[in-house]
């Protein structure tokens, strides 16, 4: 018998799994709570010439320089307008530290594997291979990111060069 891909996110077994529900839009994604390093009100950042637009730039961070990305760009969402809402969710990606803009934080979730269904071939803003699946809890509907192969390796690289040229 073939494990889903589910399965072998969760090993199988029948652990939850607890992830940070944020909105971006209308729609709510969770991200696993272990990658979150902390959740702060949004900060200006500091702007990088000719990096990407979906990096917002960096911030300094305990003396730490931090990428700020910004998931409403990334997305490519109509909006990506700043309020009293928007907050930084800073991740711990491959050890390093990396900020994420988004609409909102709502909570905690707990999911069992039984909760998530494999993601459908088709989404309006994420190519499925981003997805670790669509969560379900009563009347929610969760999208499952995975963060780390969002950012993929070519970004992470522009996101490391960007830190850098804050350090020259």
């Amino acid at each position: 018998m073939q494990m889903s891909r589910i399965e072998k996110q969760f090993g199988g077994n029948n652990v939850d799994q607890e992830y940070l529900v944020f909105t971006l839009g209308n729609e709510e994604y969770g991200i696993e709570i272990l990658k979150v390093q902390e959740i702060r009100g949004y900060d200006r950042v500091t702007r990088i010439a000719n990096s990407p637009d979906f990096i917002a730039g960096i911030t300094n961070l305990r003396g730490v320089i931090v990428p700020i990305i910004d998931l409403r760009i990334k997305f490519q969402l109509d909006s990506a307008e700043i309020n009293d809402q928007t907050v930084t969710i800073v991740l711990n990606l491959r050890d390093r530290v990396v900020g994420i803009v988004v609409d909102g934080v709502s909570d905690v979730l707990s999911l069992s594997a039984e909760q998530i269904k494999p993601a459908p071939d088709f989404t309006a803003t994420l190519s499925t291979q981003y997805l670790l699946g669509l969560g379900s809890l009563d009347d929610r509907m969760l999208i499952l990111v995975d963060i780390e192969k969002l950012l993929n390796s070519e970004e992470m690289e522009i996101v490391e060069k960007v830190a850098e040229a804050a350090y020259e």
